[in-house]
């Protein structure tokens, strides 16, 4: 597997309106996008600081994780997104090694990525995500 860097750091809010301020108009940094992934129970709104991105992360749905995440554990970090040059590859590879993964296949995420998560057992705490980025 080789990791090409990282990708993003996804952070989890309940209100990507009241948060995204500091993130465009006091940092400054590019709005790239927003999107709702209903697969994933997400809407992401993605900044770019061209060497890596900031991902706010809120909830689309009752059923969301990230719901989910912020009732357990409050907002903040959710995860650290690594991008990979080949998912399928990463993923047989992991699978080799006995990591444990929060599902069996890459599927498609934000921005038309492929995308597995990693369980934060395996990781020692911190759920990771493998990107590869679409052509």
């Amino acid at each position: 597997m080789k990791i090409l860097g990282i990708d993003h750091v996804a952070i989890a809010t309940d209100d990507i309106d009241r948060d995204a301020p500091f993130w465009k108009y006091i940092l400054g940094i590019n709005h790239s996008s927003r999107e709702d992934v209903p697969q994933e129970g997400v809407t992401t709104d993605i900044y770019d600081t061209g060497r890596g991105k900031i991902e706010l992360l809120a909830d689309f749905g009752e059923n969301s994780p990230i719901k989910r995440y912020i009732e357990k554990r409050g907002k903040g970090i959710h995860h650290i997104s690594l991008q990979v040059d080949n998912i399928n590859a990463a993923t047989a590879e992991l699978k080799e090694k006995g990591i444990r993964l929060i599902s069996d296949e890459p599927k498609v995420g934000a921005e038309g990525y492929e995308i597995i998560f990693i369980h934060p057992e395996s990781t020692g705490g911190v759920l990771v995500e493998l990107a590869e980025k679409p052509e």
